[in-house]
C-alpha cells in the first residue's frame, strides 16, 4: 500500500484497491470512491481515498497500456472477434486475443483474466472491406493468427473470409453458441406452439408480478438475440408444472391454487410440448458444455456423439438436431491440424461486452466515450506490477490525445453543441449565477 508511483500522490495499493472495487466488485466510480471512504473511517485505514475522477483516469491509463504494450509476435495466435455498438452510428470491433499454447484445460472455460486486448476500432461506417483493413491494421501487434473466431455477423464474416483467403494459415471459426442460436431460431420460428407460449407468458407477467404470486412470474424474454437464452423460458414451464402438479400443502397456506390455475394454468397445455422443447435444450446444452470446455480437436465430433447418446432424442426433430450439431463440430473440426487444439467458443467476448455496458451504466446511452478503453482493463491479468507499470509509463495527455484520435466528437459532445444557446459560451452548472 506504501509504494507510490513515479510522479503520483497515491500508492500503488490504494489504486489497485480502487481498481478492483470497480473491474472485480462491479462497484461504479463513483460508488469505489465512497466505498474507500466507508473504509478507511470504518477501520481508521492510514490511507488517502481518491475522488471517483481520479479512479477513472487510472482505469482509462491502465486500459490504454493493455492495449497498446507490445505483444509476442508468434503463428498460434486466437483472435476472438466481435463488433459491439451504442447511440450513434459508431459501430466498434473488438478484438480480444490469446496463444493457443496458452488455452485453459478441460476442467474450466476461458475467462477474463486468459486474454490481451489486441484491438479497439470504432468506425462510422462497416462493410467486409472495413473489417478486412481492421484485421490487417491487427496484424501488426500479433502476426497473422492461426484462428479467427467470431458470430459470423454479415460485416464479421465477409471481412474474416477475405482475411483468411490471403492467409491461408488462418482458419475461421464459428461461435458454438451462435450456431445453436441459429439452429433454435430455424425450429422455433415456425413452431406456432412456441409463438403461443412465449406470446402467453408474456401476458401473464403483468397479471402475476404485482401479486402474491410475484415467485411463479416468468422470466423476461429478450427481444434482441432473444434465442440465445430461450432454454431460460422452458425451465420455467417445466417447473410451473411441477407445482401445479403437486398438491397444496402446509408450507403454502396463503397460496390460493385456485387463482394460480386461472393466471397460469395454462401452461398445461404444454405439457407435452415441454417435454419435447426440454430434450431439444438438453441436448443443445450438452453441445455447448463439450465445445466450450474441451475446443475442437481430431475426433472431438465422435466424443460429442457419444455423449449425445444417452440423451433422450423420442422425436425426429431432436435427432435431426442432434444430427445436425455433430456434422457441424465435424466440419469444424476439419480445420484442425494434427496435434492442436482450436478454440470452439467466443463467450468470452460476450461476457466482456456486457461487463463493459454495466461499467458504463447510463454513458453507453451517450455513444462511445474514453471508458471504451475501460474494455481493455477489464480483461488479462491485473497485478499490482501491471497497475504501477500503467501509472508510469502512459501519461493523461497520451489516452486523451487517443479519445480524440480514436473517437472524434462523442455524441456528449454534439449534444452540448446542438442545444447550446447562441453566441453564449457555454458554462458549467456550479458557474451558473446563484450555483452552490
Amino acid at each position: 500500500m506504501t509504494l507510490v508511483p513515479y510522479h503520483h500522490a497515491y500508492p500503488v495499493g490504494c489504486v489497485a484497491l480502487f481498481l478492483s472495487l470497480v473491474l472485480a466488485a462491479a462497484a461504479s466510480l463513483r460508488g469505489a470512491s465512497r466505498a474507500m471512504e466507508v473504509m478507511a473511517a470504518t477501520l481508521h485505514l492510514p490511507f488517502p481515498c481518491p475522488s471517483w475522477f481520479a479512479g477513472r483516469l487510472w482505469l482509462l491509463r491502465l486500459g490504454y497500456y493493455k492495449l497498446t504494450r507490445p505483444k509476442v509476435h508468434a503463428d498460434d495466435w486466437v483472435w476472438i472477434v466481435d463488433h459491439t455498438v451504442q447511440l450513434g452510428d459508431d459501430k466498434c470491433l473488438v478484438i480480444l486475443g490469446l496463444r493457443l499454447c496458452d488455452l485453459p484445460s478441460a476442467d474450466r472455460c476461458l475467462s477474463h483474466a486468459d486474454v490481451e486486448p489486441i484491438e479497439l476500432t470504432p468506425v462510422k461506417k462497416s462493410n467486409g472491406e472495413v473489417v478486412y483493413q481492421q484485421l490487417e491494421q491487427a496484424v501488426a501487434k500479433t502476426g497473422v493468427p492461426r484462428e479467427i473466431i467470431s458470430d459470423h455477423g454479415t460485416d464479421l464474416n465477409a471481412g474474416i473470409e477475405k482475411f483468411c483467403q490471403q492467409h491461408p494459415h488462418t482458419s475461421a471459426l464459428y461461435d458454438i453458441k451462435h450456431k445453436t442460436a441459429a439452429v433454435l431460431k430455424r425450429e422455433l420460428d415456425q413452431d406456432a406452439d412456441w409463438n403461443t407460449f412465449t406470446q402467453l407468458a408474456n401476458q401473464a407477467k403483468p397479471r402475476v408480478q404485482q401479486t402474491a404470486w410475484a415467485a411463479l412470474v416468468p422470466p423476461n424474454q429478450k427481444t434482441k438475440a432473444r434465442y440465445l437464452n430461450v432454454a431460460v423460458l422452458v425451465t420455467w414451464g417445466q417447473k410451473m408444472l411441477t407445482f401445479l402438479d403437486a398438491p397444496q400443502d402446509s408450507r403454502e397456506p396463503t397460496c390460493n391454487r385456485e387463482l394460480v390455475q386461472e393466471k397460469l394454468g395454462w401452461v398445461t397445455r404444454f405439457r407435452s410440448q415441454l417435454e419435447d422443447w426440454g430434450e431439444f435444450f438438453e441436448i443443445i446444452a450438452a453441445t455447448e458444455s463439450l465445445v466450450r470446455h474441451h475446443g475442437l480437436y481430431q475426433d472431438v465430433h465422435l466424443k460429442l456423439e457419444k455423449h449425445l447418446l444417452p440423451l433422450q432424442a423420442q422425436t425426429e426433430r431432436t435427432q435431426r438436431v442432434r444430427r445436425e450439431l455433430v456434422a457441424f463440430v465435424a466440419e469444424q473440426e476439419a480445420q484442425v491440424h494434427p496435434g492442436e487444439r482450436l478454440l470452439g467458443s467466443s463467450e468470452v467476448i460476450e461476457s466482456v461486452l456486457g461487463k463493459m455496458k454495466r461499467l458504463e451504466q447510463d454513458q453507453s446511452k451517450s455513444g462511445f466515450t474514453g471508458l471504451l478503453l475501460g474494455l481493455s482493463a477489464l480483461v488479462s491479468t491485473t497485478t499490482t506490477a501491471v497497475i504501477q507499470k500503467a501509472l508510469e509509463t502512459v501519461p493523461t495527455k497520451q489516452v486523451g490525445a487517443w479519445c480524440q484520435e480514436t473517437l472524434g466528437q462523442t455524441v456528449q459532445a454534439k449534444r452540448r453543441q446542438a442545444f447550446a444557446a447562441p453566441g453564449k459560451a457555454e458554462q458549467k452548472w456550479d458557474q451558473l449565477p446563484g450555483a452552490t
